[in-house]
C-alpha cells in the first residue's frame, strides 16, 4: 500500500507543486491549508509522515506539532524561512525530526522524506517479525528495537524514531564519545546533511523526556567542542 504524506501549508502553490512531486514518486498525499483542519484530519486518519509549515492561520505549526506529539510519534518535517532560526530550534525541541528552509529544493525535501520513512518502516518491520535479541540493556535503560520502546527504571519514555536512534547510538558504547557527525549518520543515515544544532536540540529534548520520568537523570554527558557520550555504569 502506498505511504501517505500529509502536507500542511497555507501556500497553495507549495501544496500543489510538492503534491505533484510526491505523487509522481508513488506516495499518497493529503493536503491541509491550516493547522486546525490538519489536526482534526491527522487524528482521525494518521499519515505515515507530515510536512508542516510553521506560520499558518488558525493554528501554527508549533502548536500543531505539540498537539500531535501528545498522540503520535509520526515523523515530522518542518518548513521554515531562513530568518526563523529560533523557530527551527523550537520545532526540534518540540519533537520535529527534521526541518527544511524555504525556498527549498523539492529534491532535498524528497530525500529527507525518504530517509525518515525508511527509518520508520525499519522500526515497524523489526516490530512485526524480528528474532529475539533486539533488546539493549544498560543499567536502568532498556531499549527494545522490536517494539520500538524505551524504558528507564521500568517506566516508558516516549521517543520519536530520531530520538530512539540517538539514544541507541550512545548507549551501545558507554563511555565512548560520539561526535555530532557520527550521531547524524546514526540517526539520519549517510549522505543526508543535517546541521550540528539539530543534534544538540534532539539531545536536549531527549534529556528533558528522561528527566520528566527521573529528575536525577544524567546519563548523557556533553563534551563541549567534541560531542556526547553515555556514562559507564
Amino acid at each position: 500500500m502506498p505511504q501517505t504524506i500529509a502536507l500542511v501549508d497555507d501556500d497553495r502553490n507549495i501544496l500543489t507543486s510538492v503534491s505533484m512531486t510526491l505523487e509522481q514518486e508513488g506516495y499518497q498525499v493529503r493536503t491541509y491549508t491550516d493547522g486546525e483542519s490538519a489536526l482534526q484530519g491527522l487524528l482521525a486518519k494518521p499519515a505515515d509522515l507530515a510536512v508542516l509549515d510553521i506560520k499558518m492561520p488558525r493554528m501554527d505549526g508549533m502548536e500543531l506539532l505539540q498537539r500531535l506529539r501528545q498522540r503520535s510519534n509520526m515523523p515530522v518535517v518542518f518548513l521554515t524561512s531562513k530568518d526563523e532560526e529560533v523557530d527551527e530550534l523550537m520545532g526540534l525541541r518540540l519533537g520535529a525530526d527534521d526541518y527544511i528552509t524555504k525556498p527549498f529544493s523539492q529534491r532535498l525535501l524528497l530525500e529527507r522524506i525518504r530517509a525518515l520513512l525508511r527509518r520508520n518502516e525499519g522500526a515497524r518491520a523489526e516490530g512485526s517479525g524480528a528474532p529475539p535479541g533486539g533488546v539493549l540493556g544498560r543499567g536502568d535503560l532498556m531499549l527494545d528495537e522490536t517494539k520500538h520502546t524505551c524504558l528507564w527504571k521500568g517506566k516508558q519514555v516516549q521517543l520519536t524514531v530520531t530520538e530512539f536512534l540517538l539514544v541507541k547510538a550512545l548507549a551501545l558504547r558507554p563511555g565512548m564519545v560520539k561526535n555530532r557527525d557520527q550521531l547524524i549518520d546514526a540517526a539520519y543515515g549517510e549522505n543526508i546533511y543535517v546541521d550540528d544544532r539539530t543534534i544538540d536540540s534532539h539531545v536536549k529534548r531527549i534529556r528533558r523526556k528522561f528527566r520528566h520520568t527521573d529528575g536525577d537523570f544524567d546519563q548523557i554527558e556533553t563534551l563541549y567542542g567534541i560531542g556526547y557520550r553515555y556514562k559507564e555504569n
